[in-house]
């Protein structure tokens, strides 16, 4: 894990999808990457990015998530034919925020999590999160998959990035 720092986004537009999913569920929305991808190169749109999960809603003791898969584009593409393909466009909000990079499989972001919350905490930093009654909103979490899979088919030797927004 590199060490946790600060950066600055402007608005980074965006196609995904989202679903209300469970810790077992997770393909149901990871696995719509590919097809995002796919969909964006036969409108002539180039990534703008790793592909990433936005944790929208975090409801632990239900296991009940609500999590986006998407894929950053340079412009802001038409809502209407994203929508016909069963996706939407969107933008990530611009701000401030706390960011770290995890070499290794993704079943070990748990505690790179747990370090960056931690991080934050020692550092006086404030999410853009609401929690009540054990449920979190989040105002944008973000894991970006760095490294393509069919390029480097084995986990161990993938990267990816945190970045939660910052109140």
């Amino acid at each position: 894990m590199t060490m946790p720092r600060i950066v600055a986004h402007p608005d980074r537009p965006y196609v995904g999808v989202l679903r209300t999913i469970t810790m077992t569920t997770f393909g149901e929305v990871a696995d719509r990457i590919p097809e995002l991808i796919a969909w964006l190169g036969r409108q002539g749109l180039a990534l703008a990015g790793a592909p990433f999960l936005r944790y929208r809603v975090i409801e632990t003791a239900a296991d009940r998530l609500e999590v986006e898969a998407g894929v950053p584009i340079a412009r802001p593409v038409d809502g209407s034919l994203a929508e016909e393909a069963g996706f939407f466009a969107a933008a990530l909000p611009a701000g401030r925020y706390a960011t770290v990079t995890h070499h290794g499989h993704p079943d070990r972001l748990a505690g790179v999590i747990g370090d960056l919350l931690a991080w934050a905490d020692k550092e006086g930093l404030t999410w853009d999160l609401a929690e009540r009654d054990g449920v979190e909103r989040w105002g944008c979490r973000l894991e970006l998959y760095e490294t393509d899979p069919r390029v480097e088919p084995d986990p161990a030797n993938w990267d990816t990035t945190l970045e939660f927004r910052l109140a």
